[in-house]
């Protein structure tokens, strides 16, 4: 097996001068397309088996819709990489008035959003805006469907310039690839999915444990559930949020000079993001006159209000930055556990309390700040049982991240794999494997 090597996928597609001052390892060749194994062939997407443009049956024919087959659209490509259903289905009759598609078809959208990608595993269509890859024999459906995916941004870079990206069957057709011999991209397309099916398994965990926490907020953060060691007989009470803040106010109302580099500036980005290093700056000047007002500290909550409605965060690090508009800063006062109250926003009811008093007409949405502090709040006696509910979702929380790491942690590996295998840099079967199989 070769050593990993730095270069990837995409730039040996696209940077052939780089590759002709490449050494050339022994078992391996120069190609329009980089080094490649001697065995592999550079093909173009014409070889790999019929070429199909989908079409759309006439939607005043009754008889061709709501049948047994799906119809596939854009829309129904996501993520996962077999498709057995579609939002619309059509009849025999509707696949007979178009090019019917066999099972194991790969599909790669050609306008607009180019790129996506998966494989038709049953009989059915699709429309227009795919184009569509019958293999032939020669040519494995799971591998060809790895390959579309690595390509993203070659796929996207061969689009034709208008003001709608679209990638026709004719530009489509004729892009160039590295093909290994059937055996080799059946054991890749197998190495892939064996990632996939664990990617797969952690995105079900973690959509498990959210609607476990999400749960636990409904039981926990309503007094339905009290925790053990807490009186039954003391009654939670409801207090409005201006009741437990100190202050509530918002972000600057003008639009500051941004700098280079200085004091980050947060935005309501920001927070439906939750990423606090993708920033604007301002100078710490403007930053001092700003904070004489609105000073984020930790422990404060910072919540949505304009655009996106509700979003919040709890500011949990040591922060030095400066607020916009958009955002409200929620200053807790001594009774009311930080950790608690920004569980509480999570909650179903504090949402709903959210909508309900936004502006109705205002576009962007908006809700006044008068508004945010009336919003009322469920809140156990004591401050210690506050503490014990925040500790049990921290921790459910806590849970959760740790399996986004390591899905995140899985993309990477996968991605790297991707870029390995499909230029050959890495083998799975040794060449001496591959004429074995063929004699």
């Amino acid at each position: 097996m070769m050593d990993s090597g730095e270069e990837t996928m995409g730039s040996v597609l696209g940077n052939g001068r780089r590759a002709l001052a490449e050494e050339v390892p022994v078992g391996y060749k120069r190609t329009e397309v980089g080094v490649i194994p001697e065995n592999w062939q550079v093909e173009g997407v014409s070889e790999f088996g019929s070429i199909v443009t989908g079409g759309t049956p006439s939607t005043l024919v009754r008889q061709y819709w709501n049948g047994h087959h799906p119809w596939v659209t854009p829309t129904d490509i996501s993520s996962a990489r077999d498709i057995y259903l579609s939002d619309r289905s059509i009849t025999d009759t509707g696949l007979s008035s178009i090019r019917r598609l066999p099972p194991d078809t790969v599909l790669v959208t050609c306008i607009a959003s180019i790129g996506k990608n998966a494989i038709l595993r049953v009989l059915g269509g699709c429309n227009q805006q795919i184009n569509a890859v019958v293999p032939n024999n020669q040519h494995c459906a799971d591998y060809l469907y790895y390959v579309f995916e690595n390509a993203k941004s070659y796929l996207l870079g061969n689009a034709g310039i208008t003001a709608t990206p679209i990638l026709s069957k004719a530009l489509f057709r004729n892009l160039i690839f590295p093909v290994p011999p059937l055996p080799e991209q059946r054991a890749i397309a197998e190495a892939l999915s064996d990632v996939d099916e664990l990617l797969a398994a952690l995105e079900a965990l973690i959509a498990k444990k959210r609607a476990v926490k999400q749960a636990a907020i409904q039981q926990l953060l309503t007094g339905k559930s009290r925790l053990p060691g807490f009186s039954k007989d003391e009654d939670w009470g409801v207090l409005e949020l201006r009741e437990l803040c100190t202050h509530i106010v918002d972000g600057t109302h003008y639009t500051p000079k941004y700098v280079p580099y200085g004091i980050p500036f947060y935005s309501v980005e920001n927070v439906t993001a939750d990423d606090f290093t993708d920033v604007k700056y301002i100078s710490e000047s403007e930053h001092n006159l700003l904070i004489r007002r609105c000073n984020p500290q930790r422990g404060d909550i910072l919540l949505t209000r304009i655009g996106s409605l509700g979003d919040t965060k709890l500011i949990d690090w040591d922060v030095n930055a400066s607020i916009y508009v958009s955002l409200a800063l929620l200053k807790l006062g001594k009774c009311a556990d930080p950790e608690y109250i920004y569980h509480y926003t999570k909650s179903f009811q504090f949402t709903w309390e959210v909508e309900s008093r936004s502006l109705v007409n205002a576009i962007p949405k908006k809700i006044n700040m008068g508004d945010i502090g009336a919003i009322p709040i469920r809140i156990p006696p004591t401050e210690s049982e506050q503490r014990a509910i925040a500790n049990i979702l921290s921790d459910m929380d806590a849970e959760i991240a740790a399996l986004e790491r390591r899905r995140d942690k899985t993309r990477a590996v996968k991605q790297s794999m991707m870029q390995q295998l499909l230029s050959g840099r890495v083998r799975l079967v040794e060449p001496e494997a591959l004429t074995k199989t063929t004699t």
